[in-house]
C-alpha cells in the first residue's frame, strides 16, 4: 500500500514539474524570457579594459618608505570619470539634499502601495517665494547667526542618510541563521563642504578669498571639488548610484552597477594609461614637454606655484588625457581611494583584483582611519605626483588638496561581448 501511495505521489509530481515547464521538452534551456541587458557608459566616464600591470614605484623611492613594492597584479575592467568630481557636480549633491530635505517639510510626498512614502520630484520649488521660504524657516540659519539679515540654509542640517549591505562581514559570518539585518549599516553623513580648509591648511598665509568663494562662487565651477573628507566622498557614491540606477529602472532599464571610489590599485592602473612602469601618467621620465612646458599642476621649485600655469587649483579638464582620456591624473588635486592605508598592504593582498578595505569604527585609534589618497596636488612636489607613489589622509578629514573621482565596475568581460 506504502510502495502505490510513493508511486502515485512521484507521478504527480512529475506531472506538476512538466506543466511548470511547458514548451521545454524536458531540455535543461535556463528561464526564459530574462531581461535585454547592455552596459551603459556613464556620462563623464571612460572605459578602462582589464589587464595586468606592475603596481609599485616606477622611479626612486626618495624618502626610503619601502610601503610600495614592485608587483604584479590583474585587475578588472571598469568606468572611471575622465576627470575630478567638479565644484557644480557636488553641488547637485549638496542641492538634492537640501531640496529632499524642504520637500519633506513642505509635504511634497507621494504614497507607494505599500505605504512608503516617497518625494515628489515634480512638484517645483520656488526658493523666491516669500510663502516658501516661510514655511522652510527651520532650514535656515536663526536669526542671531544671520548675516545682514540674509536667509542662508543652515549647512549643518544638510545631512544624506544610506544604507547598504555589509557584504564582507556576511562572507565572514559562518551562522546561516544570523539575521540579515545585522549586516545592514545606516550612515548619516554631513554633505557640505569644509569651505574653511583655505583658511586653516596653511599657517601665515592668506587665502580667505578661496574660503570664501571656491565652492559656491560660478567661478570655480569647474574647478575640482575639495574639502570633501572621505565619508563624503563615499556618501557621494551612493547617492550617485541611486540617481542613475532610479533613472534607468523608470524607464524600464536594468540597473547597473555601483558608483564608489576607486581602490588604490584601480587607481594606478588607470593612471599609468597603459604605461606599465613609467612614472608618470604621461609616459616620462620628464615633467615637461619638448618644449619646456610643465603638463601638470603641482609645485615646480621651490615657492614657485606658478611655473605651471596654476596658482591653486585648476579646472578639471587641464592638461592634456593620459593615454586611456583621463585627465588630472598626476597633480591639481589628490584623490581619495576607497583603500585603507597600511605601510605593508602591497606585500599582502592578492594578485587577483586586488584590495584592502576596513571600516573604521568610533572606538578605534585614529591610525586605523587612514584612507589612501594618490596623485599628488597643486602644492606637492614631483615626486609626489608619481603615479606609483602613494600616502595616506584620515577618512574623517578635509584638506584644500584632496578631491576625489568615481569608478563603475564593468558587468563582464568586455566591450565586444556586446
Amino acid at each position: 500500500m506504502k510502495r502505490i501511495s510513493f508511486i502515485v505521489a512521484l507521478t504527480a509530481m512529475t506531472a506538476a514539474l512538466a506543466s511548470c515547464g511547458g514548451g521545454f521538452n524536458g531540455e535543461l534551456v535556463g528561464v526564459p524570457d530574462r531581461p535585454k541587458w547592455s552596459q551603459q557608459e556613464p556620462y563623464g566616464t571612460v572605459f578602462v579594459n582589464q589587464g595586468t600591470f606592475t603596481i609599485g614605484q616606477g622611479d626612486q623611492d626618495v624618502f626610503f618608505n619601502a610601503n610600495q613594492q614592485a608587483k604584479t597584479v590583474s585587475i578588472k575592467a571598469f568606468y572611471m570619470d575622465d576627470a575630478e568630481i567638479s565644484n557644480n557636480e557636488y553641488r547637485q549633491f549638496v542641492f538634492w539634499v537640501r531640496d529632499s530635505l524642504a520637500h519633506t517639510i513642505l509635504g511634497n510626498v507621494i504614497e507607494d502601495d505599500y505605504g512608503k512614502e516617497y518625494i515628489d520630484w515634480k512638484v517645483n520649488l520656488n526658493w523666491s517665494d516669500p510663502a516658501v521660504l516661510d514655511e522652510l524657516q527651520e532650514l535656515y540659519f536663526p536669526e542671531n547667526e544671520q548675516i545682514f539679515g540674509r536667509f542662508e540654509v543652515d549647512v549643518r542640517k544638510l545631512n544624506f542618510v544610506y544604507k547598504y549591505f555589509d557584504l564582507r562581514a556576511a562572507a565572514d559570518n559562518r551562522d546561516p541563521n544570523r539575521p540579515r539585518g545585522e549586516f545592514i549599516r545606516t550612515e548619516v553623513v554631513n554633505v557640505y563642504p569644509d569651505t574653511l580648509v583655505w583658511a586653516r591648511d596653511f599657517t601665515f598665509s592668506y587665502n580667505e578669498p578661496q574660503a570664501q568663494n571656491y565652492f559656491s562662487h560660478p567661478a570655480y565651477d569647474d574647478y575640482p571639488a575639495v574639502g570633501v573628507s572621505w565619508e563624503q566622498a563615499t556618501a557621494f557614491c551612493h547617492w550617485r548610484t541611486q540617481l542613475f540606477n532610479s533613472y534607468r529602472i523608470s524607464k524600464g532599464l536594468s540597473k547597473q552597477g555601483d558608483f564608489r571610489l576607486p581602490t588604490e590599485f584601480e587607481w594606478e592602473y588607470a593612471a599609468r594609461g597603459g604605461h606599465s612602469s613609467s612614472p608618470y601618467p604621461w609616459g616620462g621620465p620628464y615633467i615637461k614637454n619638448d618644449k619646456g612646458c610643465l603638463i601638470a599642476n603641482f609645485k615646480p621649485g621651490r615657492g614657485n606655484y606658478t611655473d605651471d600655469g596654476g596658482f591653486y587649483t585648476v579646472k578639471t579638464y587641464s592638461y592634456n588625457p593620459n593615454d586611456y582620456g583621463i585627465y588630472n591624473m598626476a597633480g591639481n588635486v589628490s584623490e581619495w581611494t576607497s583603500t585603507a592605508y597600511d605601510e605593508s598592504a602591497f606585500s599582502t593582498v592578492h594578485d587577483l583584483n586586488p584590495d584592502y578595505k576596513y571600516e573604521a569604527k568610533d572606538e578605534d585609534d585614529i591610525v586605523m582611519r587612514r584612507k589612501v589618497i594618490r596623485g599628488g596636488s597643486w602644492k606637492d612636489v614631483g615626486y609626489l605626483i608619481q603615479t606609483g607613489t602613494r600616502t595616506f589622509e584620515y577618512q574623517d578629514s578635509t584638506k584644500s588638496y584632496v578631491g576625489f573621482r568615481c569608478v563603475m565596475d564593468f558587468l563582464g568581460r568586455d566591450l565586444r561581448d556586446f
